[in-house]
Order: C-alpha cells, then structure tokens, then sequence
C-alpha cells in the first residue's frame, strides 16, 4: 500500500478519496496547469447505504480503490453518482462497478448516452437511475439530493447536495486544476489564479447558465464544497459562490441605453483598400440610429481585450484581405478566441478586397456560421483598390447590416446559394 495514499474524512462518514496529479501541465490541450491538478471523488456513508460520488481519471485508478477501499467494502455500495461523465471524473468507473455490481447508477438524464458510452456492452449489467432537479437518494439517515446544473460545462452537469451537513460536491463547478496535498482552500497555496483561469476556459462561454445555477446554489449556502478538481472549500464557501456570480456579470462598464446595439468593425488592410473598405462600412453603419458602432484596425490591437469586447457586442463585422488564398492570420485569432465567449445568436459579416481569388470573405463568414452566428448578409469582396462606386456599395452594406440588426431592415427573399 502506498502510504501517502490515504482516504481523508472531511466530515463525519463522508470521505475524499480522489487522486493527485502534480505533474499535469496541459489539461484537455488547452488549459496550462503550473502545479498540476486533483481529481476528487468521495464516499458517503449513511445508515443503510454507501454513495460514491465521481470517480478519477482511469490512470489514476490504483490511488483511487487504495483509498476508496479503507473506508468501505465493495459489497456495502448501493450507489454511484455520476455528477458528470467527461473521462478525468469517470474513467475508473467501468472497474468500479465490476468490483460493485449491485450499485445502482444515478445520472442526470442527459447523460444516458455518455453512460452507454462510458460502460459499453456492461450498462445491461447494471442498474441505473436518470434523474432530474431535485430528485432525492436515501441512505438511510443521510438524503442526497441533486440540483442539475446543465452546461457547467457539459449538458449533462449536475451537483449532489447533502442537506444535513450542508455540503455541496459540485464537480467542475467551483473547481481549478490547483494540486496541493493539504486539500483545503485555507491550507493550501495561493489558487486564485487557477481558480478565475478554470472559470474563463471552462465556464465563461456558459455564463447564462452561470447565473441559472447561482440562483439554485446561493439559497443553500453551502457550508462546504466539494469540487471534482483542485481545494475542497471549506473556509468562506460562500465567497467563491458571489465570486462565480461577478465572474459571470458584464466585464465592462456599459454606457449604451437598453435598446442600444453593438456594432463592431475589425479589419486588417495590406495596401489601405480594406482599409477604405472599412471606413465605408463604418459610415453606412453609423448612419443608423439605435447602433453603436466601433471601427478597429487589428494591426494596433491586442486579442485578448478584443474578446472581451465582442462577448458583450450584437454583432461582428470582420474585413480581411485575401493573401495566399486565405484570411490573414491576426483575423483567424480573434476568430479562434471566441471559442472561450458565447456567441450563438449574435449578427455576423465580412468584407475584404482581394487580388486573384478572394477567398478570404466566404472563409470568415463560414467560421462565423461555425460560432452559431447569424449571417444575413452576403460578404463584400473587391478586387484591388475600390473605385468610387465600390465604396459606396460598401457603404450601403454596413447600413444594412445596422438596419438588420436592430429590426429596421425590410424583408426580403434570401437565396440560401448566396449565404
């Protein structure tokens, strides 16, 4: 037995019996690590019955049944509580229930197919329960309940919550990739940094959803959370619950009125005819009343301020020359970036001017289409330096665009080929 490997009560008859991964640096290709992250899973021991909540990633699997197996015997769990089926919370799980075949599953009801994913041809083996909000498992003088909490970051996500002691295992919820062995918030390093860097690549394109599950977690003022990655948080819990909340409200102080949109231009320009395009589809645009409109060259910007002046923008207009048969690459980063914001529904357009082919335009707006943007206006593509009337046509398609966005444009017949 590994004498580090020890199961820790964190309240009377609940145990933590995760795993350590100091050495992690890169956790799913996109998320640096500096000291590594922690895959928590727990034991619930109630009078008539014993709940595993998570499991860990499957190579840590040996630490796992090490601790899992001084706090209780295979044939005394009755259930295992998949708050959430990516690979790091339940890769032991398959040998789990070999070695606890009786065990009833309980996962959220969109999860049913991660499961079937997750166990293959042995699901038939088992017994399971897809559950909804608020739905209850007894342990006898212990109640689990379970507050579903979709898209935090998965569909599928949801949070056990344990009344009498008032403890919260949240999964990702809350959590960061912060390995330290002393476990609690107030014993280990300095994880703020991990803490906001998880919520801004995990959570922050779900932000809506953020703020849904606030108004669930809030009232049940948990006295301890239990996390699937990083501190368990026992000191001030609270804090990090009204943190989530001002992570999840407007980074930017906003002095447009309500009814007010957002309208921003990007562009890059090798010899100033997109550059003059721009202007033009500024013009046009701004003519519009009821839109804010804002015209940045990306040449003298950074991205990450940029990101975070789209998350709270309507719509996205994006002009690029055509070089080497593709959009320049200071245009794909913004584009790239936005994967960490949403931006499902928001209005989007290209222009650009171009010499041979001008694939650049109908490349943009195809990884706008990608974002779930709308684009209700086919791109603009010039060949070489526009003439007069060329910017005035460039002009009319930035007032387009602004009159679409805020509900002035009339209807017409859209030719799906053009899109």
């Amino acid at each position: 037995m590994n004498k580090n490997a020890k199961a820790v009560e964190i309240a009377k008859d609940i145990h933590w019996v995760g795993a350590f991964d100091p050495d992690l640096r890169v956790f799913d290709l996109i998320l640096k690590t500096a000291n590594g992250t922690t895959y928590n899973a727990y034991v619930v021991r109630g009078s008539e019955g014993v709940a595993v909540i998570d499991t860990v990633k499957e190579e840590f699997s040996d630490a796992f049944f090490e601790r899992l197996e001084q706090v209780v015997a295979y044939e005394d769990i009755t259930a295992v509580i998949l708050n959430h089926l990516e690979p790091d919370h339940v890769g032991a799980a398959p040998e789990l229930m070999r070695r606890a075949p009786q065990a009833r599953i309980y996962v959220s009801n969109r999860g049913l197919k991660l499961l079937n994913a997750t166990l293959k041809d042995e699901l038939e083996m088992y017994a399971y329960t897809l559950t909804n909000d608020g739905d209850q498992v007894s342990l006898g003088d212990r109640t689990l309940t379970f507050v579903h909490t979709p898209y935090l970051h998965w569909p599928e996500t949801k949070c056990t919550w344990v009344e009498d002691e008032k403890i919260l295992f949240s999964c990702d919820v809350f959590g960061s990739h912060f390995c330290d062995e002393r476990l609690y918030n107030d014993l280990v390093g300095d994880f703020r940094f991990s803490f906001e860097y998880y919520f801004k690549h995990i959570m922050r394109p779900f932000k809506r959803f953020v703020l849904e599950a606030m108004d669930k977690i809030e009232p049940l003022e948990p006295a301890l959370i239990a996390p699937s990655h990083g501190p368990i948080l026992r000191d001030h819990p609270m804090e990090y619950v009204r943190s989530y909340r001002s992570l999840s409200a407007s980074r930017l102080p906003n002095e447009m009125e309500g009814k007010e949109k957002s309208l921003l231009i990007f562009y890059m320009s090798a010899y100033g005819a997109t550059a003059d395009m721009a202007r033009s589809v500024y013009e046009g645009a701004s003519d519009v009343d009821g839109v804010r409109v804002s015209l940045y060259d990306l040449q003298g910007g950074e991205t990450d301020p940029f990101v975070d002046l789209i998350e709270e923008a309507d719509c996205l207009v994006f002009g690029s020359p055509t070089i080497n048969g593709d959009a320049v690459k200071p245009v794909w980063d913004v584009l790239a970036s936005l994967i960490s914001i949403e931006t499902k529904g928001k209005f989007g357009a290209a222009f650009g001017s171009y010499g041979w082919s001008g694939e650049a335009v109908p490349m943009i707006e195809d990884r706008l289409r990608g974002l779930k943007m709308r684009v209700p206006e086919k791109g603009v593509r010039i060949k070489f330096h526009p003439t007069e009337q060329e910017l005035e046509d460039c002009t009319a398609f930035g007032r387009s665009i602004a009159e679409t966005l805020c509900g002035k444009a009339k209807p017409k017949v859209v030719d799906f080929a053009d899109l």
